[in-house]
């Protein structure tokens, strides 16, 4: 487009997912109970971390961050279109469109990292559990979390100048239920070809490097795992690294297919259900994964509530 349709944006217009008012009405029931749901599970996987001490190990420690990072990224998106689905101007404006989108992308690389982190955790707790403590001492846990949250952050600041220095044409309206970097990318009156670049070096170094590492994780510790002679033993082992896998699965599956080849990205409809599966599914389903495949777990939890049955017991006699 010519520099005459370039303006200054001061808001953009989300287009969401219907126009139609009682669908809306239908979707806002829906996510709000999905989104209490997501904080209620991830706060109370992250309590039950900290008062059990028989959880305050590595791998609990891990699992203490991915809680943080879905509950945040879950809160960067969905009461902002809890709001849009009961108002007829489904605004926002410049800085909180930024916001959003550093938001969004600092936790969504977090979580990859988080999660390449937990499979070298896993793979040191099954290929050379008599040195686990030694190399898995909190100081190292800390150094890798820690590192996890600043590239997620470092990368966000730069795609998300790059991206809103852009010119926008007079078009504000984002057709995604948030601002989402390849559907901003899209307002630009110029060509994004190196934007495309940025986003695909990105997805290189926080998506698929960290895959990569996952991938040769369990290829070493499914190896392991066959070469134990007991049944028991490889169950054992296998139910370990259970939870974990499940959520790699989950994660790293729709963000490689989204975000790899931005050029031949999926349909505007795709995407919206891709976001929704992050900022809502994901972050909700992730604490009972946990839950329901991790026996420790779930002996935390019978404690919990069996130490509560006894408080309330005493208290009603």
């Amino acid at each position: 487009m010519g520099a005459n349709n370039q303006t200054r944006v001061s808001e953009f217009i989300l287009l969401g997912l219907s126009s139609d008012w009682g669908t809306q009405v239908s979707l806002f029931v829906l996510f709000l109970v999905m989104y209490l749901l997501t904080v209620l599970g991830n706060v109370l996987i992250v309590l039950l971390i900290r008062l059990d001490s028989r959880l305050h190990t590595p791998m609990y420690f891990f699992l203490t961050n991915l809680s943080l990072v879905d509950v945040s990224y879950a809160t960067s998106i969905v009461p902002q279109l809890l709001v849009h689905f009961l108002v007829e101007h489904k605004a926002i404006p410049f800085l909180s469109c930024a916001a959003q989108l550093f938001f969004s992308l600092a936790l969504g690389g977090s979580e990859f990292l988080l999660l390449a982190v937990m499979a070298y955790d896993r793979y040191v707790a099954v290929c050379d559990p008599l040195r686990y403590s030694a190399i898995m001492h909190g100081g190292l846990c800390t150094k890798l979390a820690v590192s996890a949250w600043v590239s997620g952050s470092i990368n966000s600041i730069v795609q998300t100048t790059i991206t809103f220095q852009l010119p926008m044409c007079t078009n504000r309206q984002i057709d995604h239920i948030s601002c989402e970097l390849l559907a901003v990318v899209r307002l630009a009156c110029v060509d994004t070809s190196s934007n495309e670049v940025a986003i695909m070096v990105s997805s290189i170094v926080l998506l698929m490097t960290p895959f990569f590492l996952v991938l040769l994780s369990y290829i070493r510790i499914i190896s392991t795992i066959l070469k134990i002679q007991s049944t028991e033993g490889r169950q054992k082992a296998f139910h370990t690294c259970a939870s974990h896998l499940t959520v790699v699965a989950l994660c790293y599956g729709m963000a490689i297919f989204t975000y790899i080849q931005p050029r031949s990205s999926p349909s505007v409809l795709q995407e919206k259900l891709i976001s929704l599966f992050y900022a809502i599914l994901t972050p909700m389903l992730n604490p009972m994964i946990y839950s329901l495949r991790n026996k420790e777990v779930k002996g935390a939890w019978q404690k919990l509530l069996g130490q509560f049955s006894g408080l309330t017991s005493k208290l009603a006699t």
